[in-house]
């Protein structure tokens, strides 16, 4: 995740023949870049309707915004539940898998459930059909068993992630060669998260850095971050692993050069004395990458056994494969979309992750879409001129003097409570997520009981009745001061029965970004 921007620039002079070939290819043909081979998709979903289940109801009102709120929903129409929006944006998880990898041991770990000569068949079984090296060895075993005996509540979680993002993987693997249990490599870098941002600001399920995005047609500019689109990072990912294989030879040697660098690998085979097995040189690689293969190999296996281990996905609401995209034609953002098609806010930020203010632009030579369940695009192709028509409207009416120059009378201050998400408030006060977001420097869509967010409603809300705040001291309050290379994660592990939610909310700190000297506290007081 660290090391890729390092040879980025070496990248463009090492004579890899493929993007000479690719570069050469595009030249002839401009549908092989990325916006547009996204837009020959787009082509010719955005004319697809599901017109023969739309309701024959329809209203045909004088008013078209009429027409707009009085669409009627599909029988199929689903409403994610707070459940799976909060799983969806949960950025443990990320947090988690990260700290894993970094701070592994190998220690032998007592998992009476999967004996060492279980294990040992299985890896024969898996080592046959994949090109990756599956050779047990005890370092092997112990994450795995580690990953079983303490993670399954992530990993069950993950698993119900990979229903959506895996078809979407496994259909770009196939199309650029590659094999297809390289996908949960997503799952090491990111934990399936699409706007995973690391410490040192790799981003996106595939974790690039800003100058390798570039490299691979990856552009950021104030309003999109493609690192974050699902589909044109898989694309990317895949043209960079398929060129370091080519530069390599071993895929397991592809996988440790993609989280540290080429450079990396070539210096712990020479300090190796010439050896090209990853087992056999994992020691002179960085720490990070030294657990980074065996974090893959052993999510690999558990996925693959998922069944004979007792993991059963719940899936999610909606698969991959009833999503489409259409391309937009003005500029709308992605609270009036979930308006007009009766989705939840989030559920239609989770489809377009790389819209980084909730806004879609309309920009010259750029094909930007949305994504959308099937029912949903539908909806939006029959009403589209309407729904433009009320967009304009809106941005129109939001042409105001901007939050610092308001009274301070106009400000209000919101205490979160059970229940709340980002999109209900900001319902509730007639404002947008990406608002509420600017207002109170908020990097996630994330939100903790109690958590204070200042607001400047553009609608009257009754009051609620006034709080009794009750205030408990505790003089034995323990704090603890953050070291260098600390996280979140790898704090909570140091307290027993302390979670990373915990240390967020005790310290009412919304990031996961910690500075070596600040004073955490590690009690509820």
């Amino acid at each position: 995740m660290f090391q890729k921007v390092l040879w980025a620039t070496a990248f463009l002079f090492c004579g890899f023949s493929w993007a000479q070939e690719e570069t050469s290819a595009n030249k002839k043909n401009d549908t092989l870049s990325l916006p547009a081979k996204r837009m020959q998709v787009v082509d010719t979903i955005a004319v697809t309707s599901v017109d023969s289940e739309l309701p024959t109801t329809i209203m045909s009102a004088q008013v078209k915004d009429t027409i707009i709120y009085a669409l009627e929903d599909l029988q199929k129409a689903r409403k994610m539940d707070s459940l799976w929006l909060h799983q969806l944006y949960n950025n443990e998880l990320f947090e988690e898998i990260y700290g894993s990898v970094v701070e592994m041991d190998f220690e032998p770990v007592a998992y009476e459930e999967l004996s060492t000569e279980l294990l040992k068949e299985r890896l024969k079984e898996l080592d046959a059909r994949t090109p990756f090296h599956v050779e047990y060895n005890p370092s092997l075993e112990s994450v795995i068993k580690g990953y079983l005996k303490n993670r399954r509540r992530t990993m069950a979680q993950l698993m119900a992630l990979s229903d959506y993002y895996f078809p979407m993987f496994e259909e770009e693997l196939a199309r650029q060669g590659l094999p297809m249990e390289m996908k949960y490599l997503a799952i090491v870098e990111s934990a399936l998260d699409p706007k995973a941002t690391s410490r040192v600001g790799a981003q996106g399920l595939w974790q690039f850095m800003f100058q390798t995005g570039k490299i691979f047609g990856l552009e950021v500019s104030s309003y999109v971050d493609e690192r974050n689109d699902p589909l044109m990072a898989t694309e990317a990912a895949c043209k960079y692993l398929k060129s370091l294989h080519k530069s390599l030879g071993d895929w397991d040697l592809a996988l440790a050069a993609y989280n540290s660098g080429p450079g990396n690998v070539s210096k712990a085979i020479r300090r190796s004395g010439g050896h090209t097995n990853y087992w056999n040189i994992r020691h002179n690689l960085p720490r990070e990458t030294a657990g980074y293969v065996p974090a893959f190999l052993a999510t690999m296996y558990i996925f693959e056994f998922a069944e004979e281990h007792g993991f059963k996905s719940a899936g999610p609401k909606f698969p991959y494969i009833a999503t489409d995209t259409l391309k937009v034609k003005k500029m709308i953002t992605l609270e009036q979309v979930a308006k007009v098609t009766n989705l939840e806010v989030a559920e239609v930020e989770f489809l377009n992750p790389s819209y980084k203010l909730g806004i879609i632009p309309v920009v010259k030579d750029e094909n930007y879409v949305l994504r959308l369940p099937i029912d949903a695009i539908g909806k939006f192709v029959s009403n589209e001129e309407a729904i433009y028509g009320l967009a304009e409207k809106e941005f129109n009416e939001r042409e105001k003097p901007l939050p610092e120059f308001i009274e301070q009378s106009d400000k209000i201050r919101y205490r979160v409570r059970s229940g709340d998400y980002l999109g209900k408030i900001a319902q509730k006060y007639g404002v947008g997520v990406s608002q509420i977001k600017r207002w109170n420097g908020l990097r996630s869509n994330n939100l903790r009981i109690g958590q204070r967010l200042t607001i400047y409603p553009r609608k009257t809300v009754s009051k609620p009745a006034k709080e009794t705040t009750k205030v408990a001291s505790n003089t034995n309050e323990k704090t603890y001061t953050v070291q260098k290379g600390d996280t979140l994660w790898s704090i909570s592990r140091k307290f027993p029965n302390i979670s990373i939610e915990d240390l967020k909310k005790w310290n009412d700190i919304s990031s996961s970004n910690l500075k070596p000297g600040m004073k955490l506290k590690i009690s509820k007081s």
